[in-house]
């Protein structure tokens, strides 16, 4: 769990990185069906590795006030 910059609660985040093509559809309402939130960084396709800081740092980013 993360302390949320935005207020006294924590939050807590699942990060989920995705193959290079992506989920399937079916994955993707699969998990909205669980009451995911899904977001992707547009059409850019990174690596494994790089995606999971690139996501970790926006996340950073808007509930730590970076």
């Amino acid at each position: 769990e993360a302390d949320q910059g935005r207020g006294d609660k924590a939050l807590r985040v699942n990060l989920f990185i995705g193959p290079e093509g992506g989920f399937s559809e079916e994955e993707v309402e699969l998990a909205e069906s669980l009451g995911v939130v899904v977001f992707g960084l547009g059409r850019r396709i990174l690596r494994a590795e790089t995606a999971a800081i690139a996501a970790v740092a926006l996340l950073q980013y808007e509930f730590s006030g970076l």
